[in-house]
């Protein structure tokens, strides 16, 4: 699954960057997420298939820690990233004459490097949240990787503020994503409803079935892991939650983007017969 998933994503970057009629911000923006995907998915599962060869399933404070930050900060650049193509599909089909003056190269630059920012912070807040935690250094995780809200829960001090804090950085770094995303798709719906055929609604809403597929997969496991982790706390259902959304999600997605789109299709085709 893992050879799946990097094989996958690398295929929609080279495609992206080897085709010049793919070099548009939609287009950018998926293969800035299929690279974040990459990241996202190596942070946990290569150490999960080391501590599976070699019978070990010891990670140091620090590898804990380090695996952690990386993990939450691929994470939200996948929301990031997601609520970016969102902008990009509402402005293209809400505000399609100034499409290529509104979305031009410096503010796809810049929405990369606002969710970057964003990410780092959100990812460095949680790692400050779980320095602060007393008696886990030598402790057992129910899961393949170090999940921060299990570490409040194995912490011998009182974890009630660090909990509070925890999951109120958590929710912004969701609310303003998923509320960007609803906000686009609201006015991206009210656009084509009042398109008078019934093929160039089915047109306009096709741009965005792929993306609204991956929002709702990274979102539906997200939410169910941060949530259920909360609310029922139970080993099995963590790690199962978990792996669809650490591994099943990265793998999945080129696959959503890459079936349903003719351009992505056509440019690995010409992609293929440049190398063979």
């Amino acid at each position: 699954m893992y050879l799946v998933a990097v094989l996958g994503n690398m295929l929609i970057i080279v495609a992206v960057s080897s085709d010049t009629h793919l070099h548009t911000p939609m287009y950018f923006f998926l293969s800035n997420l299929s690279l974040a995907d990459i990241c996202f998915i190596s942070t946990t599962v290569p150490k999960m298939i080391v501590d599976i060869e070699t019978h070990s399933r010891v990670i140091s404070y620090e590898g804990c820690l380090t695996q952690m930050s990386f993990l939450i900060l691929f994470g939200c650049m996948d929301g990031m990233l997601l609520t970016a193509m969102a902008y990009d599909r509402f402005v293209a089909i809400c505000h399609p004459l100034h499409y290529s003056v509104i979305m031009n190269p410096g503010l796809c630059c810049l929405l990369i490097l606002v969710s970057f920012f964003i990410s780092l912070l959100d990812s460095q807040m949680h790692n400050l949240i779980v320095l602060q935690l007393t008696c886990f250094k030598y402790v057992k995780i129910s899961n393949f990787f170090c999940d921060p809200s299990q570490l409040l829960r194995l912490a011998c001090s009182d974890t009630l503020t660090n909990t509070i804090v925890m999951y109120f950085v958590g929710a912004i770094s969701g609310f303003f994503p998923v509320s960007g995303i609803f906000f686009s798709y609201y006015k991206i719906v009210s656009s084509i409803l009042r398109i008078p055929s019934s093929g160039g609604k089915y047109k306009a809403f096709s741009t965005c079935g792929s993306h609204l597929s991956v929002v709702c997969l990274f979102y539906g496991t997200g939410i169910g892991v941060y949530l259920g982790s909360a609310l029922l706390p139970s080993p099995r259902k963590d790690v199962v939650a978990s792996i669809m959304y650490t591994i099943v999600t990265p793998m999945l997605n080129p696959f959503i983007y890459s079936l349903r789109n003719r351009d992505i299709k056509s440019a690995l085709w010409r992609f293929h017969s440049k190398t063979v």
